[in-house]
């Protein structure tokens, strides 16, 4: 472990509303504390597309380093995003929308935009590139690690995968942090 085991309060807030709520996915901690370390190095406005009940808003929002900082989240699933806003009621640097991530697209640019790997033509980097501001940061998550090129998963070239560690306009890096997951960040020229 490369990390205290002790969880920010607002992570931990996150986690008791998820069990309450009965939802299970959420982002992994190894992911969460990689997110505080790069929401700490961001100012501006964030984004999370997919919130869920909101651990990796809550994650994002434990490295926010000041006062001006905006995080801006979507879940379409209105009951998650009503957990979600639960957590960040007394928070007004957090924003919790319950709607489909589309909405967010007039909130940006981001300095840092944190996705599930989800559907390719979601969160394939030409649906996304324009949402972030130059030297901003997309984080994509859920990712098994690969050790070839080009990348394969289930037997099948990784098209998403691939796509955002070609890409032109992003300088990007797949980085495990577990075993079993890895995360791509990329950064925007």
């Amino acid at each position: 472990m490369s990390a205290p085991p002790d969880l920010p309060d607002v992570v931990s807030r996150a986690f008791a509303v998820s069990r309450r709520s009965g939802y299970v996915s959420f982002c992994r901690n190894e992911t969460g504390r990689l997110l505080a370390t790069l929401a700490a190095t961001r100012t501006g406005t964030m984004a999370e597309f997919g919130t869920g009940c909101g651990v990796g808003t809550a994650w994002l929002r434990s490295g926010v380093t000041d006062d001006a900082t905006r995080i801006v989240t979507a879940e379409l699933d209105p009951r998650l995003a009503g957990a979600a806003a639960e957590i960040f009621a007394d928070d007004p640097q957090v924003e919790v929308l319950s709607a489909d991530w589309s909405t967010l697209l007039d909130k940006g640019p981001f300095s840092l935009l944190f996705l599930d790997s989800g559907e390719p033509t979601e969160v394939g980097v030409d649906a996304v590139a324009d949402l972030v501001e130059s030297g901003g940061i997309v984080v994509l998550d859920d990712f098994t690690p690969c050790e070839m090129w080009p990348p394969v998963t289930d037997g099948r070239v990784d098209t998403l995968r691939e796509r955002w560690l070609t890409d032109e306009r992003f300088t990007a890096v797949e980085v495990m942090v577990a075993s079993d997951a890895a995360t791509l960040i990329a950064t925007k020229r």
